[in-house]
């Protein structure tokens, strides 16, 4: 008797870590999931060009500083919550662009525990397929966060600089402000190396098929 190629042999007795019940909840949940935080993200999108909208801006550590602190404690102001009643087109746009590589990066996160719990509930983990889908998954979220931290970066502190909240000094240069979150970045290459695995495995398995 073979296996068929990428199933699990299980044996006697034994019991799955995630059963078919909690493997399609999964798969339901990350859909719901989808289609809830795009339906949000466009309307985010749209409201960076049709209405007033509030961001949190970046200042300069050159602004005020708090008065009347205890236990000699210093501190500065690093950001202001800014209420504008139309963004400009330019800064709109990496606004918008922004929130679609986030959305996007979010969409492979999703359809990442979509695929493994399709996967787990048929029991056909470690095919070439799934090692594809998981290293691609990887690459997104890699790339589509760390491009829009970047330019949601870049599109706070030109509005900071466009409502004088951070006025340039005389011959100053700014070419980035702000501070950038690396977590899907690490978080994208342990997926590239997790379909690693998967391509190893499924290699394992494809050897010891038709031994059974």
């Amino acid at each position: 008797m073979k296996l068929a190629r990428g199933a699990v042999r299980r044996t006697p007795g034994s019991k799955s870590i995630v059963s078919r019940a909690d493997a399609m909840a999964l798969m339901i949940i990350s859909a719901v999931a989808a289609v809830a935080t795009t339906a949000m993200t466009v309307s985010g999108i749209a409201a960076y060009f049709t209405g007033p909208v509030t961001l949190t801006l970046p200042l300069t550590t050159t602004r005020p500083a708090p008065t009347d602190l205890h236990l000699g404690a210093q501190a500065h102001f690093t950001s202001v919550e800014t209420a504008i009643p139309a963004l400009p087109t330019g800064e709109a746009a990496l606004l918008a662009w922004s929130g679609a590589l986030n959305q996007l990066s979010a969409l492979a996160v999703m359809a990442l525990l979509f695929l493994l719990a399709f996967r787990l509930r048929g029991e056909n983990l470690f095919t070439a397929g799934s090692a594809s889908v998981v290293g691609s998954c990887g690459a997104v979220l890699a790339l589509a966060g760390s491009a829009g931290q970047v330019l949601d970066q870049v599109a706070r502190g030109r509005l900071a600089e466009a409502i004088r909240v951070n006025a340039r000094a005389a011959g100053e240069s700014v070419t980035f402000m702000g501070s950038l979150n690396f977590a899907p970045v690490v978080a994208g290459f342990v997926l590239i190396l997790v379909a690693g695995v998967f391509q190893f495995g499924g290699r394992l398995q494809k050897d010891t098929e038709g031994l059974v």
